[in-house]
């Protein structure tokens, strides 16, 4: 019975896993983190998406309250926006990366209204993927480490 639930979540792991890169919130760079990721560091790319979203907490912050400034700061938000798209590339987070990208394109337009609006989607991307991405660890621990990092890894993901 116990190899069975470890076989289903080995399965769960796995599809929640693909389903991330299927749905185009990560890139080849998460396999590039997981590849990273072994027996002295069993927990590596978790502790990574952990730092990156408390680098993305303290940005989308000061973002929101830069937005709020009148007359707008642009070149600030260029380079607030330009840490947010490393930090989003690092571990390979797609969708939050090309936000980052449209953002930055009406910051340097001095568009208010296409920073705002692309502010708030970018903000949705970052709330879906850092949601589905805390599901995936929460299946990953009750495997084990060893597991997660020997899951499937496919590189002809777009």
């Amino acid at each position: 019975m116990e190899t069975n639930n470890i076989h289903h979540l080995r399965r769960q792991v796995a599809n929640l896993r693909q389903s991330l890169f299927d749905q185009g919130y990560v890139d080849e760079q998460f396999i590039e983190l997981e590849e990273l990721q072994d027996d002295a560091t069993p927990n590596f790319v978790e502790e990574v998406v952990t730092l990156f979203c408390k680098d993305s907490a303290r940005l989308i912050h000061i973002i929101d309250q830069t937005l709020e400034n009148h007359p707008v700061d642009f070149a600030k938000l260029d380079n607030y926006m330009h840490q947010f798209k490393g930090s989003s590339s690092s571990i390979g987070a797609k969708k939050v990366k090309t936000k980052c990208t449209q953002f930055m394109e009406y910051c340097r337009a001095e568009n208010v209204e296409g920073c705002k609006r692309t502010f708030q989607q970018l903000k949705e991307e970052y709330t879906t993927l850092r949601r589905k991405l805390e599901i995936y660890f929460q299946y990953a621990r009750q495997v084990g480490p060893t597991e997660t990092a020997s899951c499937t890894q496919s590189k002809s993901v777009n």
